[in-house]
């Protein structure tokens, strides 16, 4: 039983391809790509249709085009028939070299002379303004123009008025054939090897093969001019740059000769004179240095004898003075005196005295003496000092002639280098220009054709069985993607399936569309009509469900009171209401239906009475709501119609007066079934929905857009409405059966109906 249930939305659409809302659902179903196959079965076939003709039509109108090939092999290998190197190198072995030189074939350069060559600007081929243009062409080149002329650039990409000069025109006509000889010439590299092959495609087979051979031998006599070109100006360079060297060469030379003699740098013996006598006075300075070492010594020892307190007796330099000596005798002898004159007469004898004055004199002597000795030998180490100072100084003048004598000689050493590297880069060049006019003979290109292109005796396109296949595969891709896109823009509703997995709530069932259509497209009769005449119809089934689903949804609680509702109008819920509440009858439950849609009244009018009174005269207390009820004479259903031109601006259903109907009507009936208009349009309809035991909401099959029906699922769940679930109307059985993949289809189960 299919029991009511919150609502939720799902975050983001499912895909179409998906099946059921259940995790245990595969993805893609195989049932699923067939019944989407057979529902786009027109998207399909004009898909496959249209492009396979239009391949058809494109290939079998081409002219047939012939293409021919010239191999090529880039030689690596360089002829030295004289051991000398070239200007120009051969081609290195590497694959960026070959690229390379595909680059330099496909070049405007060189395609350039292949069609000065040919003069493909006179073929009709190569130069459009030469065909004869169809109607099509005209049109096609009018539409072009009229486009340029609507582009704010036009006027300022203008060129000068008048017509162009014959020279303008040819200049036009030659970028024209290279433009489309660039287009019909391709050049690849054969694997890793050193092959490339040149392939020229044309409408006329010959010239296909002239133009292969024609690029070919360019880019041969390309290379060739290269060669030569770079030796010729080789040549003329080093020509030029002899002569330059020559003087140069003398001019160096002659600066080498006149700065020798300027410089005065004379030798002897293979070395230098100031050498020489920079050697003896270092060897003299020695000397005096050794002499004043040993007189400073000498003074340096007496001066520390003397400032010890030593006698001069011990002094080996005083000693080896005669005067000291003499004084020293002098000395000895008045002291002998004066120790008898002591003995003899005293101390203060004048005798005494006297030799005493005479004893101080001569040791002030020997003291002068000794200071003279210190003064001498301070004379001998200033004389030592001087000595050597003279000669540091003309140690010092020498070394500074030396030095410069040695900057003088490191000059003349770079002239000497000069002139020597001078002299060498003359004899390189001059060997160089020997050699390089030898080459012109000997050049050669660095590529060889291995084999010429031919005619070609098949077109190499257009290719008749390989387009049809393309054209087979193209059309099945479009087809296929027209359908995937059909799919994936569906925003219909087609089975109860889609109901549950997009909306997570029931689907109560479906409602069949009428068999019995006349040439318009209607139903000859009402459905609720044809629901009484045919009581073993599908249609009949399908509202007999609809009443299982509503009365059995909730065994607990059963529902009495129901309000059928759509998202916008004429989705079939006037009639589905009119339909339930005749089965109801029928099935011998005591029914009523209520006209609840004020504006259009259309279950008022599907019963087919006009009332005099109705709802809102006895919401309003002017009636009872016996005087308001009609009864269909065919099926016993109770009816509660609306007035024609009794409207209200008040809220009817949020009356107390509505809500004191409602309890009264459950008292007296099985089922109460409401017909309310529209959930996106009418206020009263939302209310409504909110006072009822349960909600249906009715969705065209294969009509109402999911967003319409979403949107009335959100009011119903802000108005805390009970929703029952959504029942399709105007089902087409026959088409349903590519969409409803899940159950069986309208053939298994047709056999049970025995009428419609």
């Amino acid at each position: 039983m299919n029991k009511p249930m919150p609502i939720s939305f799902p975050s983001a659409a499912t895909s179409v391809l998906s099946v059921g809302g259940n995790n245990n659902d595969v993805l893609l179903d195989i049932r699923a790509i067939l019944g989407a196959v057979r529902r786009r079965m027109w998207i399909i076939a004009l898909g496959f249709l249209t492009t396979f003709v239009l391949v058809c039509v494109v290939t079998f109108q081409q002219t047939p085009v012939y293409t021919s090939t010239t191999r090529v092999l880039v030689d690596t290998r360089e002829m030295n028939v004289v051991d000398v190197g070239s200007v120009l190198s051969g081609l290195a072995p590497s694959t960026a070299i070959i690229d390379t030189q595909v680059e330099v074939i496909t070049s405007r350069e060189l395609l350039g002379k292949v069609v000065d060559r040919l003069e493909l600007y006179e073929r009709a081929e190569f130069n459009p303004s030469l065909q004869t243009r169809s109607t099509i062409d005209n049109v096609r080149g009018a539409f072009r123009n009229f486009l340029r002329s609507l582009s704010p650039s036009a006027e300022s990409n203008e060129g000068p008025s008048g017509p162009p000069t014959p020279e303008q025109l040819e200049q036009r006509q030659r970028a024209m054939a290279l433009g489309i000889l660039q287009s019909r010439v391709y050049v690849s590299r054969i694997g890793p090897t050193y092959t490339i092959d040149i392939s020229a495609r044309s409408e006329d087979r010959r010239l296909a093969a002239r133009i292969a051979n024609t690029v070919a031998d360019q880019y041969l006599v390309a290379q060739l001019d290269a060669k030569l070109d770079a030796t010729r100006r080789a040549n003329e360079w080093l020509d030029e740059r002899l002569g330059d060297l020559k003087d140069e060469v003398n001019a160096r030379e002659a600066a080498v000769a006149d700065y020798q003699a300027a410089s005065g740098l004379e030798t002897a013996q293979g070395s230098r004179l100031i050498e020489q006598q920079i050697a003896d006075l270092t060897a003299q300075r020695i000397v005096r240095e050794s002499e004043l070492a040993e007189a400073e010594a000498r003074l340096s020892n007496v001066r520390a004898q003397l400032n010890s307190g030593v006698e001069v007796d011990s002094i080996a330099e005083v000693l080896g003075s005669a005067t000291i000596q003499q004084l020293r005798g002098q000395l000895a002898e008045v002291r002998r005196n004066k120790a008898e004159l002591q003995t003899r007469y005293g101390p203060r004898h004048p005798e005494v005295l006297r030799v005493n004055s005479e004893e101080n004199d001569i040791n002030q002597q020997i003291r002068a003496e000794v200071n003279r000795i210190v003064s001498n030998l301070e004379s001998e180490a200033g004389i030592a000092r001087q000595r050597i100072a003279s000669l540091n100084r003309s140690i010092s003048t020498a070394r500074g002639r030396l030095s410069q004598g040695n900057r003088a000689e490191v000059r003349l050493r770079q002239l000497e280098r000069e002139a020597e590297a001078s002299r060498t880069l003359y004899e390189e060049f001059l060997a160089r220009f020997k050699e390089t006019n030898q080459q012109d003979s000997l050049a050669q290109a660095d590529a060889r054709i291995i084999s010429e292109a031919t005619p070609s005796g098949t077109p190499s396109s257009p290719k008749p069985m390989l387009n049809l296949v393309i054209a087979t595969f193209l059309g099945g891709l479009i087809a296929g993607a027209l359908a995937l896109i059909a799919e994936l823009l569906d925003n219909n509703l087609s089975s109860g399936e889609d109901v549950e997995r997009i909306f997570r709530v029931p689907s109560v069932g479906a409602i069949p569309l009428l068999p019995n259509l006349n040439v318009f497209g209607r139903p000859k009769t009402s459905p609720a009509d044809y629901l009484v005449e045919n009581p073993l119809s599908a249609f009949a089934e399908s509202i007999r469900n609809l009443r299982a689903s509503i009365i059995f949804s909730d065994l607990d609680q059963a529902a009495k009171t129901v309000s059928i509702s759509s998202s916008l109008p004429d989705e079939g819920k006037t009639s589905l209401v009119y339909c339930l509440g005749r089965m109801s009858a029928m099935s011998g439950a005591r029914t009523l239906i209520v006209d609840g849609d004020f504006r259009r009244r259309q279950l008022t009018e599907a019963v087919g009475i006009e009332p005099k009174v109705g709802l809102i005269e006895h919401l309003f207390g002017e009636v009872s709501l016996e005087e308001t009820i009609h009864v269909d004479e065919a099926t016993g259903l109770e009816v509660v119609p609306l007035t024609d031109g009794r409207n209200t601006p008040r809220d009817v259903f949020g009356s107390r007066a509505f809500d004191r109907l409602m309890e009264e009507l459950k008292n007296r009936y099985d089922l109460i079934v409401i017909d309310t208009g529209p959930l996106l349009l009418m206020a009263e309809a939302r209310v409504l929905a909110s006072k009822v035991d349960q909600v249906i909401v009715a969705a065209k099959w294969r009509s109402t857009a999911r967003q319409s029906v979403q949107q009335s699922l959100s009011i119903l769940k802000e108005f805390n409405a009970n929703v029952a679930g959504v029942v399709l109307t105007f089902v087409d059985m026959r088409r349903r059966r590519h969409h409803n993949y899940g159950n069986a289809n309208y053939k298994a189960y047709s056999k049970y109906y025995t009428q419609g």
